[in-house]
């Protein structure tokens, strides 16, 4: 499992020709406060349950309020055969603070 900065991630996805999946693990309620724009929104809770409708081989940024949930979800992932999968250190906080004040923070 690698990490990315939020400054880091942002201009990566301006540059790649493919687009990695922005996984989203907060609640719903956190999701309609600030998020990314084509993230998918998939509770941390239900990740587990929902394995099968992941593209294993798929680069996933995996995204939260503040880095840990994600950490916690990348690590299952890589422990269920994911190969790609990266952790937004920091989360949309850092993202909110450091790359765009124009987030919504909580």
């Amino acid at each position: 499992m690698r990490e990315i900065t939020p400054d880091e991630c942002k201009l990566y996805l301006e540059t790649t020709p493919v687009k990695p999946l922005l996984l989203d693990v907060r609640e719903p309620w956190e999701y309609n406060i600030v998020n990314l724009q084509d993230s998918r929104l998939l509770p941390m809770r239900q990740v587990p349950t929902e394995l099968d409708s992941l593209d294993e081989d798929q680069e996933i940024i995996v995204i939260c309020h503040h880095g840990i949930r994600s950490r916690q979800v990348a690590l299952f992932l890589v422990s269920r055969g994911f190969s790609n999968v990266v952790n937004l250190r920091g989360g949309l906080d850092a993202w909110a603070r450091d790359t765009d004040n124009n987030l919504a923070t909580y």
